[in-house]
């Protein structure tokens, strides 16, 4: 059977997390996804904004990452996809004014096909004409468009706030992705099975944006719980993130990026309780690694043979706390020496996209493996997504 195939429509300034976690999570799920961007073509890419609320009377905004197209714009048949994705932020102002988008657009809406439309991109809906009677939500702000074409209105009571209605499933903002991604595979005919797992996150600050919300908000979509702790932290509060990109330097850049909430507080962990352990990379493994909890916590995972991931800078963890002797392991590039001094059998990340896994351990070197990445985890965990 053919994998179901998705289209997603990008523009420059479309919020990073309501682009990258689809793209790269309907991946791990096995479904393919093109990117496409009106004037572009497969292989250039779009510039996306890291938009979230800071106590002011709107969003704030800072760049986020470049996200790279796969596909053609002007190639496009509608008639070949299952179902269409449209990330909010900035893009969709203009997009909504772009004919042949419009178009698109219409011929899904009018065709049945599963359509997300996430914060700001319900106006898409809007300027195609087929929100006359239908249920619909978004980014407050965007209400008087969408009463005005005719939706019924559904006012969001939270930034996660998800309606479904049809073949039509609208989200307040990438909150809501977990719960949009869970309906999104189940409007495309899917089943999830083997998902009640119990998953902990360590997280800290500036740790890769991408790299911790990409995972996490994948593995909520598929049904199991997770927790996100940070040392000296509690349930509730923040983590700043760091967006680290590649951009022609000799390494990645750093710009900052969302704010992540933390789900359970650090002092109160029982790891025992746990089936599995995700370590995010950016900057912070290079102080967590300093930490005697932490490394307790994945010598516990580690001995107790349960799925442990970590991605990129994430493993300078695995080095300190003395698990990787006789394991094969990858990582970004710059952390090679940790992990062949730890006694461990490097594996080349080529291309940066490759993972691996080894026993219970499974190892990345950069966000954009997050497709291989996940996937491997479920694997572990004995998820799967059937169609």
């Amino acid at each position: 059977m053919a994998p179901k195939r998705v289209l997603l429509i990008c523009g420059d300034f479309m919020e990073d997390y309501e682009a990258m976690v689809p793209f790269q999570a309907l991946q791990a799920f096995g479904i393919a996804v093109d990117a496409v961007c009106p004037g572009k073509k497969s292989g250039d890419v779009c510039r996306t904004a890291a938009q979230f609320l800071s106590g002011f009377q709107t969003y704030t905004e800072v760049v986020g990452h470049n996200f790279k197209l796969n596909a053609n714009f002007d190639e496009i048949d509608h008639t070949k996809y299952d179902a269409l994705w449209l990330p909010g932020g900035r893009a969709p102002e203009y997009l909504a004014h772009i004919p042949a988008v419009v178009e698109l657009v219409a011929n899904f809406a009018n065709s049945g096909k599963g359509i997300v439309c996430l914060c700001h991109s319900q106006m898409l809906l809007a300027a195609a004409g087929v929100l006359e009677g239908r249920k619909c939500t978004a980014f407050s702000p965007v209400k008087p468009v969408l009463v005005a074409a005719g939706a019924q209105w559904v006012e969001p009571d939270s930034l996660a706030t998800t309606v479904v209605d049809g073949n039509f499933i609208t989200a307040t903002t990438y909150e809501g992705n977990p719960e949009v991604l869970h309906h999104f595979v189940k409007e495309l005919g899917g089943k999830i099975s083997g998902s009640n797992k119990k998953i902990l996150f360590i997280c800290g600050d500036y740790m890769e944006n991408y790299e911790v919300k990409v995972p996490f908000q994948s593995l909520q979509a598929l049904g199991c719980y997770v927790d996100a702790v940070c040392p000296s932290k509690k349930a509730g509060d923040t983590c700043p993130t760091a967006i680290h990109d590649f951009e022609g330097d000799q390494t990645y850049t750093e710009k900052p990026g969302h704010n992540f909430t933390l789900t359970a507080t650090f002092d109160d962990v029982d790891v025992k309780g746990y089936d599995a352990l995700v370590i995010p990379g950016g900057r912070s493994p290079e102080y967590l690694a300093l930490n005697e909890t932490v490394i307790s916590w994945v010598k516990h995972f580690m001995e107790s043979n349960k799925p442990v991931a970590s991605i990129c800078h994430g493993q300078q963890i695995l080095a300190a706390a003395g698990v990787l002797k006789g394991r094969k392991c990858t990582a970004y590039p710059a952390v090679k020496l940790n992990v062949v001094l730890a006694g461990a059998t490097w594996l080349e990340p080529d291309p940066i996209s490759r993972c691996f896994t080894d026993g219970n351990l499974v190892t990345g070197a950069a966000w954009s493996g997050h497709p291989e990445f996940i996937a491997q985890l479920m694997a572990l965990l004995g998820i799967q997504v059937s169609f």
